[in-house]
């Protein structure tokens, strides 16, 4: 095998196992942030990645949005992990010239009701560490964004969007430089640490003093031989893209609803305006596009903006959320190392949903501590 130094040792299953230092499972936005973070500090480390590109599930299926860390509870992981992440993710894309714009956002209060509702997010923005928010008054969230409806919002200034795949680009080029290496195609089908701690695919099993799952999706049933380990569950959002002139210069967020952050207007760097995700519970993973309920779509995005042409909307894309706690329930992200499952050496990350791609760089430092990296 080219570009790491592994070596090779025999084993009574009477095939070659590859040793290896650091094996990350996973090459989406965490798990290359995880493995970047660990070859720049000088460790042996191999990407496996079941398909043929990095970044095509979770990591390429959302809305690009680098959050500021405001909606989740004080002294969380998300919160913890969003704030810091946002910071490093703005100064790697300076320094690797990863294309971002802090264009800001407006969380909207269409009623009386929601204002309080509002009020309580500029709150719990502070309670985070996030001091830049402010309620803006019906007048200047006009002239801001003419086409919002509300009787005013909470405006976000450090709330930014991210070419996601050139972050995630500039994320390999770290691993390779540094020499790490990416295994595409290798699902993995197992860790086994009965033993010895070993990664097994069907091209190679890998023995490993680290093994750090950044499965996403799958995370949780590799995970499933880890005592206490938490179930998967999935929850499918679809996104419209609006063709056309386009209405917004901003992000633009209803108040949340359970299970997302609402369908809420998001932005590409080219200024293409998409509305989505909408949050469906389903059982398995399928990205098929469901345009059953484009009405509810309708009456949720006019609710903020009333002047919507239904006739431009068209169907773009979906994204599944990796979630570990299901309808009506709650879950932080995990980091589950040694000290919480007992498995020395193994480090499985679980239920990285939003904001997952704003909390990448930070979940790597968090693996990083438990791994004692300097």
């Amino acid at each position: 095998m080219t570009g790491h130094q592994a070596t090779q040792t025999d084993t009574s299953r009477d095939s070659a196992i590859e040793r290896v230092e650091c094996v990350v499972i996973g090459a989406g936005v965490v798990g290359l942030a995880v493995a970047a973070q660990l070859a720049a500090a000088g460790r042996e480390v191999i990407v496996l990645e079941q398909h043929s590109a990095i970044g095509t599930e979770t990591s390429s299926r959302n809305s690009e949005v680098i959050h500021a860390g405001i909606y989740y509870p004080a002294a969380s992981r998300k919160a913890q992990l969003c704030v810091r992440g946002k910071e490093l993710l703005y100064e790697h894309c300076e320094a690797y010239a990863v294309p971002f714009k802090r264009c800001g956002k407006v969380i909207v209060a269409t009623g009386a009701q929601q204002r309080a509702v509002v009020d309580g997010y500029i709150a719990q923005a502070q309670a985070n560490g996030v001091h830049d928010l402010r309620w803006l008054e019906r007048a200047e969230l006009n002239e801001l964004e003419p086409e919002v409806c509300g009787v005013g919002a909470a405006f976000s200034p450090s709330t930014g969007i991210i070419d996601s795949h050139a972050y995630m680009l500039s994320l390999q080029g770290i691993i390779e430089a540094n020499g790490g290496f990416l295994a595409l195609q290798n699902k993995v089908s197992g860790i086994d640490h009965a033993e010895a701690l070993m990664v097994h695919t069907e091209q190679m099993t890998l023995a490993a003093d680290w093994v750090i799952n950044a499965g996403g999706l799958h995370a949780p049933d590799l995970a499933k031989n880890t005592p206490g380990a938490p179930k998967a569950h999935y929850a499918i959002g679809h996104y419209y893209t609006y063709s056309g002139v386009q209405p917004f210069q901003r992000l633009v967020y209803p108040t949340a609803e359970q299970g997302g952050l609402g369908v809420h207007v998001t932005l590409d760097l080219g200024g293409q305006v998409k509305f989505g995700p909408d949050v469906r519970w389903v059982e398995s993973v399928d990205y098929t596009f469901d345009d059953s309920r484009r009405a509810d779509f309708i009456e949720a995005i006019r609710a903020y903006y009333p002047g919507l042409d239904e006739t431009r909307l068209q169907p773009g894309y979906t994204g599944i959320r990796p979630k570990i706690a299901g309808p009506g329930e709650r879950a932080d992200f995990l980091i589950r190392g040694p000290l919480e499952h007992g498995v020395s050496g193994r480090i499985d990350l679980l239920g990285i949903e939003s904001p997952g791609l704003t909390s990448s760089l930070a979940i790597a430092e968090a693996v990083s501590e438990v791994m004692g990296v300097g």
